[in-house]
This record gives C-alpha cells, sequence and structure tokens, in this order.
C-alpha cells in the first residue's frame, strides 16, 4: 500500500448511521463522489482499489437490517460475511447473537476499513483475505449483500453458493435487483425498500429483497 489505510480511512470518512439501519455507525464517504468517483489513475496512485467499503450497499442494508429485525437467524450460530466491504452485515450479525461472525474480502483496504467498524460498535470480528470461492465453508450460515452485480463474477459464485447449500450452509443474500441475480435459485424472505445515494445507484430508494438459497 502506498497509503496508510488507517490514517486515509479517517481523513476522507465520516462516522454515520446508513438509513436503514440507524442503530450502527460506520465510517463512510460523506459525499460519494469525492471517493467513488476518482479516476483509475487517481486511485492507482494512492494504492487503492475502487473502495466499495466506503459506501452503505442497498444489499447490505436490507440483509442487515433483517438480520437484527431476526436475530434468531443468526444467534448461536457460526457466521461468515462474504464480500463484507464496509462490515456492516457482520457486525449486525454480531450485535445479533452470532456465535462467531468472519469478514471475508480480498480488498486489504476493507480489513482497516471493517476493523475501525467493528471497534465503533463495540463487536468482535474475524478478518479473512483469502478468495473462498469454490472452496468448502465450516460454518453454519453464509450472508452476501451486493455481490450479483457482474456477469463473470456471478457465473463462479452462483454454482459455489448452490454447492455450499447442497452442503448444509445457509446461503443469505441481499440484492437490490442487480442484473445477473440468479432469481430461479432462490426464495424470498423480506423485501425493503431502502434509501440509497443517487450518486452510486440510478435511484434514491431501491427495492431490496433478502433471498435465500434452495
Amino acid at each position: 500500500m502506498k497509503t496508510d489505510p488507517y490514517a486515509f480511512i479517517q481523513s476522507n470518512t465520516a462516522v454515520m448511521s446508513p438509513p436503514h439501519v440507524p442503530e450502527i455507525r460506520l465510517h463512510l464517504a460523506s459525499e460519494a463522489h469525492e471517493l467513488w468517483l476518482k479516476t483509475e489513475d487517481e486511485l492507482q496512485e494512492i494504492g487503492l482499489p475502487p473502495p466499495f467499503w466506503a459506501f452503505a450497499w442497498a444489499g447490505g442494508q436490507g440483509l442487515a437490517r433483517y438480520i437484527l429485525d431476526h436475530p434468531e437467524t443468526v444467534a448461536g450460530k457460526s457466521v461468515v460475511d462474504f464480500a463484507s466491504g464496509s462490515g456492516l452485515v457482520a457486525i449486525c450479525a454480531a450485535l445479533a447473537g452470532a456465535a462467531s461472525v468472519t469478514a471475508v474480502d480480498i480488498d486489504p483496504w476493507a480489513k482497516t476499513a471493517i476493523a475501525l467498524n467493528a471497534a465503533e460498535n463495540n463487536v468482535d470480528i474475524d478478518f479473512m483475505s483469502d478468495d473462498i470461492v469454490g472452496k468448502a465453508i465450516n460454518a453454519d450460515l453464509l450472508l452476501a449483500g451486493d455481490v450479483f452485480y457482474d456477469s463473470a463474477f456471478a457465473a463462479v459464485l452462483t454454482p459455489w453458493l448452490s454447492a455450499i447449500t447442497r452442503n448444509g450452509v445457509t446461503v443469505l443474500i441481499g440484492d437490490p435487483g442487480r442484473a445477473y441475480l440468479p432469481q430461479d435459485l432462490l426464495e424470498p424472505r423480506a423485501i425493503y425498500q431502502v434509501p440509497v445515494t443517487r450518486v452510486l445507484e440510478d435511484s434514491d430508494v431501491k427495492k431490496t429483497t433478502v433471498w435465500t438459497f434452495v
């Protein structure tokens, strides 16, 4: 890393609550365009991958809301939060009584963001930077918000999530209608209207569904 992640995150974010999950406080970009609309060259100059961790995406907010409203979903269970980003979903799982929570994200900046956000909410979360797609999961539950945004990624993600479901892992997805969501393999659990940042999305509110892989 060319830039110290702790210093950068603290300088370029503010501690605030996502609108659909006001119980939680996260280090988020207060003005989306300041971080998200930097050019690729500008991001490379500071050694920063696209800062997914700096925003509370609609799928994650919906899944986080569901977990807080239905704590029995995670209580006493081992939980993996896949593509964790800010750690919002992982934090909610910990607050809802999960026995253990591991946030997984291949972006090294997410490790720092999640550590800061976990401390802000007084929870303990483990972190893993490994690429776990295609591998067995040693957990009761896998949570994933906003992961079906890319066709190539969805093509490898869908069979993997189906496989771990067959092996006894419950898979919950939070999704605001991304193009590559495999709805034929899912059953809905809840629907929310989630406020979002228009700079990042195409509206001010996204209809977001929490799904279970079947």
